[in-house]
């Protein structure tokens, strides 16, 4: 109750700043219009809301504002399925992004009415408005992207990956939350320079029926009080079009992360069908021709049967993790715990389990198994706000309940106590269910706990 009367307290005081910061520039605006004296010149705000009332009374001027509308965003649509295309395009060819890069930098430097008059020659005044917006959005609709994909988190893309969390469900979990950030800074730039991109493309061009037209008219009477009028309009819908789109933007987010986890194990067929189709049934890597940096891996194959449990110790820097994630390449989709974090730490440990999990797991059997591994957890809560020890063993929940034929635990004990280490180990091997096992510690006793006597020791 306390925290609600302190956030309507401070929205409260940000309204009162807010009303005081229009009060002083409005009476800046009574006072420069008293200076100059001039309605034609400089209108005082009394004429301005006269016509700015006339025009908001007249069906007309609707009309006209949301077929100016239609157009603009129609523009600003275009652009960014385009620009979605050629960073997408971009990030997995960097021959494409060298060759398409500077002739997008080129039309974003170029002035508006250069294009605008170009585009006149090229496609006439009914098409100039939607085309100028396009080309004006694209530069930097692409580059956003671009930059998004980019620092896009790549270990725990690829966690996603061995998972078997792929095509759609990857893009709704993964690629588009990444990007959201730099989507919504976009938006914030683009979606008001589009409307000034449109309406100066239709005040050049002269389009009928249009805003920009209306604004030229207004020009040629000198009807000052008219232009500010239909000035306010523009900058309320522009304004307005922007708080709907980066609401829906940001709404987006949540909805693409809840659709891939209510979809988990989507178009895999489950535990026992990747096991049979031989995904991970059974392992025989040479390792040593796959990672010739690593000395202590040299000549060495690996070579774990079907259902069989091996570890692999070695002090930290030989080589451990990267046999592992060699492996888990070899396995995919199967079960991992990194050696590193890699959690959504902006959901919660339930969804984090859920997201990776078989088609045949429900909510209530990953919660069980949770409250399982961490007493007195609540399943709901953030990522965030759990400990390292909490954290880590989500992660190993999170690999019992995967699909595929191996599960594969880097260093999986780590922040553990020997009773919670104990415990985990138990519940892995209860829960193993006749899948391959393939360990790295640098601790003996985590072998021992899953009752490991295959040792390779590099």
């Amino acid at each position: 109750m306390r925290a609600f009367a302190r956030q309507m307290t401070e929205r409260m005081k940000a309204v009162a700043a807010a009303g005081a910061v229009a009060a002083f520039w409005l009476a800046v605006w009574v006072f420069a219009a008293a200076l100059v004296a001039q309605p034609l010149i400089l209108p005082g705000p009394g004429a301005v809301v006269v016509a700015l009332l006339r025009l908001v009374c007249d069906a007309g001027t609707w009309a006209i504002l949301v077929g100016s509308g239609a157009r603009i965003l129609g523009g600003l649509a275009l652009a960014t399925v385009c620009g979605g295309v050629l960073a997408g395009v971009s990030v997995w060819s960097r021959a494409f992004a060298r060759l398409v890069a500077p002739a997008l930098s080129f039309v974003k430097a170029t002035p508006v009415a250069c294009v605008v008059v170009l585009l006149l020659i090229w496609l006439g005044s009914a098409r100039v408005s939607i085309a100028a917006v396009f080309l004006m959005a694209l530069p930097g609709v692409y580059f956003s992207l671009v930059e998004g994909l980019a620092q896009a988190d790549k270990p725990l893309e690829q966690m996603f990956h061995l998972h078997g969390v792929r095509g759609w469900r990857l893009f709704c979990a993964h690629t588009w939350r990444e990007v959201l950030p730099f989507v919504l800074s976009c938006a914030r730039a683009v979606i008001g320079m589009s409307w000034k991109a449109g309406v100066a493309a239709e005040l050049i061009g002269m389009a009928t029926g249009t805003v920009g037209e209306r604004i030229y008219q207004a020009k040629l009477l000198i009807d000052t009080a008219d232009l500010l009028a239909w000035t306010v309009l523009v900058v309320a819908a522009s304004w307005a079009c922007e708080r709907v789109l980066v609401w829906l933007l940001r709404a987006s987010g949540p909805v693409a992360w809840r659709s891939a986890v209510r979809a988990h194990g989507h178009g895999l067929r489950g535990r026992t069908g990747a096991a049979s189709d031989g995904a991970a049934a059974e392992l025989a890597l040479a390792v040593g021709d796959r990672a010739p940096w690593a000395p202590a891996l040299d000549g060495l194959v690996l070579h774990v049967p079907a259902g069989g449990r091996t570890c692999v110790m070695g002090a930290s820097g030989v080589g451990k993790s990267t046999l592992l994630a060699l492996a888990a390449g070899e396995c995919a989709p199967c079960s991992m715990v990194f050696q590193d974090v890699r959690l959504v730490e902006d959901a919660s440990a339930l969804d984090n389990v859920l997201v990776c999990a078989d088609a045949r797991v429900d909510a209530s059997s990953a919660a069980a198994l949770l409250r399982l591994l961490v007493p007195g957890i609540d399943v709901h809560a953030r990522v965030a706000e759990l400990s390292g020890g909490q954290r880590r063993r989500v992660e190993i929940a999170r690999a019992l309940l995967c699909p595929g034929g191996a599960v594969i635990l880097d260093e999986p004990f780590t922040g553990l106590d020997i009773a919670a280490r104990d415990a985990c180990a138990e519940v892995v091997l209860d829960l193993l269910d006749g899948r391959m096992l393939l360990l790295a510690t640098h601790d003996a006793a985590d072998a021992r706990a899953l009752d490991i006597s295959d040792i390779i020791t590099l």
